[in-house]
């Protein structure tokens, strides 16, 4: 490993860390700790004409993660990944504390995948008023449906710490996977609402063979769990092709599909047909076309959440 200084910045917690670059023999990938230091990264590749993509993780990264990186190295010259496992999306009682984390792995990963710079804030400098006092952000309505009925608080947490993140990074574009579908219709609301100066594209779920989506909350499952899980997926493709076949008695699709889940060991929170866009009960006059079926359920300790789109074709 090479070690190479980034620009030193002191900041009101005092002098940074020194920032480091990583190199295996191929372009050197940096390791950035601090905002102010992204941000003259940033802005020296911007000045020259570079645009830049961005990618925001908890780390713990999977071939999902890999999926979001080489789209954003195909949208833009310079790439940056984010690795933070951020307190304020975690509700009590959450898996904080226990969230995986494999910086040394992600960092590795991601050089060999091509990334210019990864950003791995502490959370003093994300939030140096520290969380008790840090400015709120909440997207209403959206922030409190679905996911965020489960999980109260858990969308402004996500909010703020993207929009602290979309400051920190300024790229042109930033993606997001959808396999956290309410998540990106969130982030595409506080993103249009306040008028930044950013795109976001939303990348495709990446899948198991047996069609269970990634997540690095999947390695909670035991083996037997593990069998069991891809019925969530099995589930919605279910639910799919009976919109196909001209049903449109949603309340009972939904409550079958429920039942569908139970029957297979799930203990399920929600399994709706939305509208794409505002996560709203859809017009069952209007085409499939803009539905969104989505579900989170319970499979012993693990919370395990997917959606597809109604015309979804499912696995080949």
């Amino acid at each position: 490993m090479v070690l190479a200084p980034e620009p030193s910045v002191t900041g009101r917690d005092g002098p940074a860390r020194e920032d480091r670059a990583v190199s295996t023999g191929q372009r050197p990938l940096a390791q950035v700790r601090r905002r102010a230091a992204l941000h003259a990264l940033v802005r020296e590749w911007q000045a020259a004409g570079q645009s830049v993509s961005f990618v925001p993780t908890l780390g713990n990264l999977h071939a999902g993660h890999h999926r979001l990186v080489e789209s954003a190295r195909s949208l833009a010259r310079r790439t940056v990944v984010s690795v933070f496992v951020n307190p304020t999306q975690f509700g009590p009682g959450e898996d904080f504390a226990c969230y995986p984390r494999t910086l040394e792995r992600d960092l590795q990963e991601l050089e060999q995948l091509g990334v210019d710079a990864v950003y791995t804030p502490g959370i003093e400098d994300l939030y140096p008023f520290e969380t008790v006092a840090a400015v709120r952000v909440t997207v209403p309505r959206l922030s409190e449906l679905l996911c965020g009925v489960s999980r109260p608080g858990h969308f402004d947490g996500v909010a703020g710490v993207v929009l602290r993140l979309l400051v920190a990074a300024h790229p042109d574009v930033a993606l997001f996977g959808e396999k956290d579908y309410q998540q990106c219709i969130l982030i595409g609301r506080l993103v249009a609402d306040l008028g930044l100066p950013v795109r976001i594209q939303r990348v495709p779920t990446v899948r198991e063979a047996d069609g269970l989506a990634l997540s690095s909350r999947n390695q909670y499952l035991t083996a037997a769990e593990r069998q069991r899980a891809p019925e969530l997926y099995r589930t919605l493709m279910a639910l799919s092709r009976a919109l196909q076949s001209g049903r449109r008695d949603f309340p009972v699709l939904e409550a079958e599909a429920g039942q569908r889940l139970v029957d297979a060991g799930f203990s399920p929170e929600y399994v709706v047909i939305r509208t794409e866009e505002s996560l709203e009960p859809p017009d069952p006059q209007a085409g499939p076309g803009n539905w969104r079926l989505l579900a989170a359920a319970r499979l012993g300790g693990t919370r395990l959440i997917d959606n597809l789109p109604a015309h979804a074709a499912g696995l080949e």
